[in-house]
């Protein structure tokens, strides 16, 4: 097997597209850390003051009043830009990087809307679910670059042997089929793996080196996961490359029948599958969501209004009235945008399933999961957000319970505490990624990868038991 495998070595290692490879794989890695890094500091730069601005927002307010910081809200809570981004890009340009927790609709003389939480989208579409082919990253290398070279490296392994009659003199040995065919699966996954390791160490040590970019234990961990799943992408077309070399007679047959099984596959396939799940998950218009908004206000200030003036103006009765008001207007439109949220995160959900037929958009939803970037990535900023924005409201109940001049009537300012807060005691927003989580959401994909590259080899086997030299 080991003596098959390194024939393999030899034989690719001195061929003209085992240079090709390295010399494609070296110039788009070295393209992909060059322009990380370029763009990088900026990013890094603009989130940074992004947050200066929400702390500045807070404290403004807290100094103020507490009535004043919970009307308000914590205001504008960005996504943190990721380390990994150069390993892909994802949806990021379709999703949004902040959500909104201060907005307002209504004002009413002295009584006025409470903040809620609002998620806006940078693209009302979901072309995030399609592998971006337009950007040099890690995505792109794997998903298009690399499974090309392994069928270029596989296509002639048997059918070739099989012209020059070499394939008769090797069975003519006491040596089993399979120890043949997986001498020849060694051998073609250790000749494109060279210079796929050369590339990502090149990369690496470019991004590494550089002052701008600074790469934890917990992102070092991350890269051996991305590594683990281009290995068995990588090992999913050298399969199929020797399962297609096994059936045909003839390299030239191969090579083509590999080609356009890559482009439908790899190229077409993710496209059009993107397409009818557009078609079968379009979500309503936008505008709906403020007709139901405006709906529920007026149904609500029908309901309150005729109570509310029966109340004098300044009374504990008539606050209590405005408080009940103002809070549960708040909750009813933040449940609707909630809806919302859940509603597209949904149409997202059955688009995915349907994208997983193709190998390259699994590949490429996992490496967006594990470089925190992507899908996933904008559901675990969601789940901060919403996290901290019960923190905050716990935070404004609390403070004002400890108060023993308030009223304790909340909505309202002369109900709530009037003392300043120091913005020190407000809680932070933390944008935070969990490996674990991570994980957890990736196993499907990571177990259907698996099974593909398992099914492919079976195939090749039984292909290559039943060829005739």
């Amino acid at each position: 097997m080991w003596h098959i495998a390194k024939r393999e070595i030899y034989n690719n290692l001195n061929s003209l597209r085992f240079a090709l490879a390295t010399v494609l794989l070296l110039g788009l890695m070295l393209t992909n850390a060059v322009v990380h890094l370029r763009e990088y500091p900026e990013r890094v730069q603009q989130y940074r003051e992004r947050v200066s601005g929400h702390q500045n927002h807070i404290a403004a307010h807290a100094e103020s009043s507490l009535y004043d910081l919970a009307q308000q809200g914590p205001g504008d809570l960005y996504k943190k830009p990721s380390d990994l981004r150069f390993c892909a890009e994802g949806g990021e340009t379709f999703m949004a990087d902040r959500a909104v927790g201060g907005y307002h609709r209504w004002s009413t003389g002295t009584l006025k809307s409470f903040w809620i939480l609002t998620y806006p989208s940078a693209t009302p579409n979901r072309d995030n679910v399609r592998p971006e082919v337009t950007k040099v990253d890690w995505g792109f290398i794997i998903g298009y670059v690399l499974s090309l070279v392994a069928l270029l490296f596989t296509f002639d392994s048997i059918s070739g042997e099989r012209e020059r009659g070499t394939l008769r003199l090797t069975l003519a040995n006491p040596i089993p089929r399979h120890t043949v065919l997986i001498g020849k699966f060694l051998g073609a996954f250790i000749s494109v793996s060279i210079p796929f390791i050369l590339a990502v160490l090149v990369n690496l040590l470019v991004i590494s080196t550089s002052s701008t970019v600074y790469l934890d234990a917990e992102a070092w961990g991350r890269l051996g996961i991305i590594f683990f799943v281009a290995v068995l992408y990588t090992c999913l077309f050298l399969a199929f490359g020797l399962l297609v070399s096994a059936r045909v007679q003839r390299s030239a047959v191969s090579l083509v029948i590999l080609l356009l099984v890559w482009v439908v596959f790899v190229v077409f396939m993710p496209s059009t599958l993107v397409s009818i799940a557009g078609r079968s998950t379009s979500s309503g218009p936008t505008y709906d969501l403020w007709e139901r908004s405006s709906k529920l206000h007026g149904e609500l200030r029908r309901d309150y209004s005729p109570r509310r003036h029966k109340e004098p103006e300044g009374t504990t009765k008539r606050m209590e009235m405005d408080g009940a008001y103002v809070t549960e207007d708040a909750e009813q439109q933040e449940q609707l945008h909630e809806e919302r949220l859940n509603q597209r995160i949904a149409e997202v959900h059955r688009a995915r399933a349907i994208t997983r037929i193709s190998p390259v958009t699994i590949v490429q939803n996992l490496i967006e999961s594990f470089a925190g970037t992507g899908f996933e990535r904008h559901l675990q900023f969601l789940e901060n957000v919403q996290t901290y924005a019960r923190e905050f409201r716990t935070f404004i109940v609390d403070t004002d319970n400890a108060d023993p001049e308030s009223l304790h009537i909340f909505g309202v300012r002369m109900g709530m505490s009037q003392e300043p807060v120091s913005p020190e005691a407000v809680p932070k927003f933390e944008d935070t990624l969990n490996l674990s989580k991570d994980f957890n959401t990736a196993a499907m994909e990571l177990l259907l990868l698996t099974l593909f590259v398992l099914v492919l080899l079976s195939g090749a086997y039984l292909a290559f038991v039943r060829v005739e030299v």
